[in-house]
């Protein structure tokens, strides 16, 4: 007999429970089901936006507005010194089908006992729906492309000309090369921050830039000789910045000096003069020795020019003329002074 009602008591209880949970099945069937009363569930966001409520076109509008609006608007690139308009629309998809769908979620897809514990309580299934949208990074790449193309340069050597039997250094201009994989990164990240589904007016983003030096710059320029055989007159430089100008003599018409770009490739203190062997040189000797009265003074630059150079005479009174066999004469005080001031290599410009 006791068996008897303790069975009867668990069959009672099973029924009641069955009971409950059908009745609280259908009753959740019959007035939640909100896809199909046309609203958002109470308790809804998406990005901090409440939906709780809205009609399905509401809804989208809502979505469209808290997220779509903000995502495509423009992105200002700034690269070197200048700027760009990065236009999102085309590169970013916003999924807003998708983040309807989520809306009416949590309800179909809660248990049972969670939507019928917060029925019964009164109070929403919370759902927090995040943005939903996609990034083309292959139309990132184009758009970077063409930006690169207006900020790319190559470096420019600076560079010595000669203007009127003057020195002018022409500045060297520092090269740009976009950093690609940096940009990217970097507008990517500014389309996915958190500060892209802001109300503010615009965003901004710096992508990477990198300076590439020229191998040959103003400082790069030493010493350089600049020569005027009209002026007859030898300028030297230091840099751009004009240090000294000395009087020469130059070739006689029938031994002309050379112009061209030239440069001292050896010095010589009291050097030894050996005949060349031509024709204005058959009554000299093989060679004479080092001293005042060496037709090369007591200090020689030697050129590239093959048997032309700088050297120093006793005969004063030829400097500033058209005296000697190619070379270009100098007082010897003047000879002395440069000697030291000049290295091997050192540039040597003759013009007409």
């Amino acid at each position: 007999m006791q068996s008897a009602s303790l069975a009867r008591r668990v069959a009672l209880v099973l029924m009641a429970t069955a009971l409950l949970m059908v009745s609280g099945s259908l009753a959740w069937a019959a007035a939640n089901d909100y896809k199909s009363r046309g609203f958002v569930p109470t308790g809804v966001t998406v990005v901090g936006k409440d939906l709780s409520g809205m009609t399905e076109s509401e809804a989208r509008a809502a979505i469209e507005n808290a997220v779509a609006a903000p995502l495509l608007r423009p992105l200002n690139v700034s690269a070197a010194d200048k700027s760009f308009v990065f236009d999102p629309k085309g590169i970013v998809a916003v999924d807003v089908d998708g983040m309807l769908a989520l809306a009416y979620a949590p309800r179909r897809n809660a248990t049972l006992a969670a939507r019928v514990q917060h029925d019964l309580a009164g109070a929403p299934l919370p759902a927090q729906i995040e943005a939903k949208y996609t990034v083309d990074q292959t139309a990132i790449a184009n758009w970077l492309a063409a930006v690169q193309s207006q900020i790319d340069t190559i470096p420019v050597n600076a560079e010595r000309q000669i203007k009127k039997y003057k020195l002018v250094v022409k500045p060297s201009v520092v090269g740009l090369k976009t950093d690609v994989v940096g940009a990217q990164a970097v507008i990517v990240q500014a389309l996915n921050a958190e500060s892209a589904l802001s109300d503010s007016a615009s965003r901004s983003a710096s992508i990477p830039v990198t300076a590439i030096k020229p191998k040959i710059v103003e400082t790069s320029f030493k010493k350089t000789l600049v020569v005027s055989l009209s002026q007859r007159k030898v300028r030297l430089y230091d840099g751009a910045n004009l240090q000294k100008t000395y009087s020469i003599a130059i070739g006689m018409p029938a031994y002309p000096t050379p112009t061209g770009d030239w440069k001292i490739i050896n010095k010589r203190m009291n050097p030894t003069w050996t005949n060349p062997g031509s024709g204005w040189a058959a009554t000299m000797p093989a060679y004479i020795a080092p001293g005042y009265s060496n037709p090369l003074g007591t200090r020689a630059l030697d050129l590239d020019a093959s048997g032309i150079r700088f050297h120093g005479s006793s005969n004063d009174g030829s400097i500033g003329t058209a005296a000697s066999h190619g070379c270009m004469r100098m007082h010897m005080r003047d000879i002395e002074a440069l000697y030291p001031l000049v290295p091997v290599g050192t540039p040597v410009y003759i013009r007409p």
